[in-house]
């Protein structure tokens, strides 16, 4: 050995993280797998199987717990509550239709019978002050053109009408109308005398006056 001083190569220092630039850090050419053989292409397509794998394992448990056996099993079902949910509101439209259709007669039948009610108390009102036959059918609708804005007029005030009616109409209640009294006769008082008869001779009732007292003899 000579005298100069033999230098040793220096040592990289193995807590000083490796650059990736440093060539001492790639293994063969840079298209090449890392050690074992694994790229990074292989990896991320095994932690997406993984994660189908785990992500139908987690919905294969789901429709166990549920009682499915698979998921066409769970689409039946869904498809079957949807119509049955779809049936009941069918049916329940039909019955609020149903309920709607009697309410509405029910009213019907109360308009009528008040109605009705209505008609009796008038006729009543007027007949009670003598209208009768056609005389009273025109006195119903008079008083009910009189008390058109009052549909629902009580029976005072159904008797004021009728009143009043009366003071307007007195034919359509019997009054007005003069009836001459018949004569002794047969005939009508202040008529002409009965034709046939023989008339009377003059002084024929002095002489039976006269007659009555004794005065003459026969």
């Amino acid at each position: 050995m000579d005298g100069s001083r033999m230098t040793r190569p220096s040592l990289p220092n193995p807590l000083e993280p490796i650059s990736p630039e440093d060539d001492s850090n790639k293994s063969g050419d840079e298209g090449d797998a890392p050690n074992g053989g694994v790229t990074q292409e292989d990896l991320s397509r095994l932690l997406a199987r993984e994660k189908t794998q785990g992500g139908r394992a987690a919905v294969k448990k789901l429709l166990v717990d549920l009682g499915f056996d698979s998921s066409e099993a769970l689409a039946e079902f869904i498809t079957t509550k949807r119509d049955a949910d779809q049936a009941a509101l069918t049916e329940v439209e039909r019955r609020e239709q149903a309920a709607e259709e009697k309410l509405r007669s029910a009213e019907t039948r109360e308009a009528q019978a008040l109605a009705k009610e209505r008609a009796a108390i008038r006729r009543a009102a007027l007949g009670g002050l003598g209208a009768t036959g056609d005389d009273l059918d025109d006195a119903v609708l008079l008083i009910d053109r009189a008390l058109h804005d009052q549909p629902d007029a009580d029976e005072a005030a159904v008797a004021a009408a009728a009143e009043q009616l009366q003071e307007r109409r007195p034919e359509l209640f019997g009054l007005g109308r003069e009836t001459v009294p018949p004569a002794p006769g047969g005939s009508p008082a202040g008529g002409p005398p009965r034709r046939g008869g023989i008339p009377p001779r003059r002084g024929a009732a002095g002489l039976e006056m006269a007659r009555r007292r004794g005065l003459i003899s026969d």
